[in-house]
Formats: structure tokens, sequence, C-alpha cells
């Protein structure tokens, strides 16, 4: 008897990795091909290959504006795959939307140039940019409360945090592969042609996903609402008109997807862009850096789900939204001091900064990555428990993709236009301190702290 009854434990506990893993690993591929455009867009590339020529400033604003276009339709994405998760299911409709990432962005890779098409070319890579905010719209609730509605009692926020580090995965993997190509052509090669190879490597990725997740059996939550006859007959109306719901979408969206998502977007494309722009620093060693200091914060994330199952989901958010207000202009002064503001490079050309100067880097980053992790890594848990099952995915992902969409998306293109019109590198800072100041007032005084709360 008791034999078997480890076995059982064991076999659920096989379950979960596979649960955890399936979903993490999907969610790192999707975030990697949503991020790759942004990666490649701080490094030039993308602006000289789909944009008109002759004004490098209004390319790269074009640029990151078809970048914020993906955000812009994320919140479509989760009103059409939130209805679907609500009333088909929570691991078909991720399955859909991993399929759709995956084609899309392979679809980028094989858009011919500016200079081949005209401008058929930028018009492509929007309507290919659309269909990544859609795919993007549904995976994020999709993974998030899969993993939560199979966590045990208690461990939901740990479980979940797993799925906030894979956001972080997403952008470090896109580094990690943009680095590996460059590395295996030449540069006259990479800029002709060897950059489309990281938008073509998301089919092998997609592959992958696909293999793992068709794996899995759905959410026992979703199951148990099925089998009871309990799913929402409009989840996208019922979100709004449910007892209580309107309060907790207001707080989601202004109070928990809004602040934590400029934290996130300021602590990796702005640290990029903000050492390859202003400060100069060699691409590929300005990219090694940001992967090496994304790398490290990883452990925020986990350890913040974890804690936040003991102390609650909000005391981590409101303390990470404070010292983000009192940290963030001074962790930049830090980057941009150690690596001489720039002043180590000629005019025109770019410099590798001494070891001393990168270990300052990446100790600030390692900062900036704290504020995200403890913004961020109970996030999925607490957005999970705030709304009730039958309404969960639409609930949960409307508010967060239109949080994240809007407030972190444009976040690239609202601070290169604010700091092309003043001049100063550190003023694009603003927008995310204004940002993160709402925020704090939002959840300090309207976001519950209840950590037990069942998601059943």
């Amino acid at each position: 008897m008791a034999t078997s009854a480890r076995a059982a434990a064991r076999e659920e506990r096989a379950k979960t990795r596979l649960v955890i893993a399936a979903s993490s690993v999907g969610t790192v591929f999707e975030w990697y091909d949503f991020f790759i455009w942004g990666t490649l867009t701080t490094s030039g590339i993308l602006q000289r290959s789909f944009f008109p020529p002759g004004d490098e400033l209004l390319a790269t604003l074009l640029a990151w504006a078809t970048f914020a276009i993906g955000f812009a339709f994320r919140p479509l994405g989760a009103i059409l795959f939130g209805y679907l998760g609500d009333k088909l299911g929570r691991k078909y409709t991720f399955l859909v939307t991993i399929t759709l990432m995956g084609l899309a962005t392979a679809g980028i890779g094989l858009v011919p140039s500016y200079a081949a098409i005209g401008v058929a070319a930028p018009l492509l890579i929007i309507g290919l940019r659309i269909g990544q905010g859609l795919a993007l719209g549904g995976e994020y609730g999709g993974a998030a409360i899969y993993v939560a509605e199979h966590a045990p009692p208690g461990k939901a926020g740990f479980y979940t945090s797993f799925i906030q580090a894979s956001v972080v995965g997403g952008f470090i993997l896109s580094l990690a592969v943009v680095l590996a190509f460059k590395a295996m052509v030449s540069d006259a090669a990479w800029l002709a042609w060897g950059w489309r190879l990281p938008f073509l490597f998301s089919i092998l990725l997609l592959a992958v996903s696909l293999w793992m997740r068709l794996k899995l059996n759905e959410s026992p939550v979703f199951k148990a609402l099925k089998e009871s006859g309990g799913c929402a007959k409009n989840p996208f109306k019922e979100s709004f008109t449910y007892p209580g719901n309107p309060k907790r979408l207001f707080v989601a969206l202004f109070g928990i997807a809004a602040g934590l998502t400029v934290i996130w977007y300021t602590a990796m494309f702005s640290v990029l862009a903000f050492l390859q722009n202003p400060l100069r620093v060699d691409q590929t060693v300005a990219q090694l850096i940001a992967a090496a200091g994304a790398l490290g914060g990883l452990v925020f994330y986990v350890m913040t789900g974890a804690i936040s199952d003991r102390i609650g989901r909000k005391k981590p958010i409101v303390i990470g939204y404070a010292l983000t207000l009192l940290l963030l202009f001074p962790l930049f002064w830090v980057i941009g001091g150690a690596a001489g503001n720039g002043a180590g490079a000629p005019p025109g050309a770019s410099f590798v900064p001494d070891a001393g100067s990168i270990a300052i880097i990446l100790a600030a980053i390692l900062g900036l990555m704290f504020l995200s992790g403890l913004t961020y890594g109970s996030v999925a848990a607490l957005l999970a428990e705030m709304f009730p099952p039958n309404i969960r995915y639409s609930s949960m992902s409307i508010p967060y993709h239109i949080g994240t969409g809007y407030f972190g998306g444009f976040l690239p293109l609202i601070s290169a236009y604010v700091v092309s019109e003043t001049g100063d590198p550190y003023s694009g800072l603003w927008y995310t301190w204004g940002v993160v100041a709402m925020a704090l007032i939002v959840t300090w005084f309207w976001l519950p702290d209840d950590p037990g709360k069942q998601l059943d």
C-alpha cells in the first residue's frame, strides 16, 4: 500500500514537472519570437533592411513603432483567445497561439528588403507583427493559468514564477541566438542575409514546443468546470459584468500590468539600447552584458514567487515599485558613469569597456533585474487568483495585455522620441518613473493581499 502511494506521488510529481517544463519552454520560445525584432532593432539592422534610407532617426522610430504595433494588437488577441480559453480549454488554445507565433516570426525572415519591393516590405512586416501580437495576447494567460491551476495549495506563486522567468528567458534566448548566428557568418554575410536566420530558427522552436505541449492534459479546474456545466456563456461580456470584476480589472491594468511592464522593458531593452547608442559600447559586448545581467537576474523571479506564497502577493510588488522610484535614475547613472558616458569611444566608433567597468555595469543591471523580479515574479499567481475560474482566461488576459501592450510596448518608441527631443540620454526614464508612480498608488490603495485564495 505504501509502495503504491509513493509510486502515485512520484507520478504526480513527474506530471507537475512536465506541466511546468512544457508551459515554460513554450513561453520562452514564444517570447523569443516576439522579442527578436526588438533585439535586432537595437543593433540598427532592421532599420536598414525594411525602411526608407536617408534618415537614420526616422528609420529607428519607424522600427520601434513597428515593434509597438505588435503590442498594440495583444489586447485583441487576449479577447479572442481568452474567449476560446474559457470556452474550449486552456491547452488547445495555447497550442493555437504558439503555432501562429512561430509561423509569423518565420515569415518576417522571408520578407524581401525595402530596396527590393519598396513600401510593400514594411507593410508585410506590420501584418506579421500583428499576427505575433494576436498570438502573444493568448499565450501568456493560457500558460500562466494552466500552471496555476495545476499547482498544489500554497505553491501557486512558486510554480508560476517559472512562467514569469520564461519571459526573461525569451529575451536571453533572442540575444543568444543572434550572437550565435553572427559568429557563424562573416560580417558582410550577416548584414546581407544572416540576420534573417534568427527569424527562420523559429520553425525549429515551434516544432519542439508543439511536441512538448501535445503531451499535456487539460487543466483540472477547466475539466471540472466543463463537467459541471459551469463554463461561461460569454466570457468577454461576463468579465465586465461579474460582481466586483470591473474594480479588479482596473487594478490589474493600472496597478499591476502597467507598472511591472515598464520596469521590465527598461531593465531589458532600454539598457541594451542605452549601452549601444549614447554610450557607444560595442554591439556584441553590449548584447553579452545584457544577456549576462538578465540570466543572473532570473533567480529574483523564482525567489519572489516563492516568497509571495508565504507573505502575500501585494508586499513584494509595492516594495518593488517604491524602490524603483528611488533607484531607477541612480542605477542608470552608474551604468553611464562606468561606461564613461560614451567618452571611451572616438567619434562615430564603438568601444569595449574594461573589466572593472563591465563588472559595475553588470551590478547595476542586476539591480534593475531585482526590481523587475519583485514586481513581476508573483504576478501570474496573483492575476489567476483575482478572477473566478469560469472567466479567468479572459479576465486575466485583457487587462494584462492592454497594460503590457500599450504602457510597455510603446516604451522604446516614447523613450527614443523623448531622448531625441531633449538630447539627454536619461530623459526617457521619466516615462518609466511616471507609470510606476501611478501603479504604486493604485496597488497601495486598491490591491488586496490574499495569499491563501484558492484557484478552484
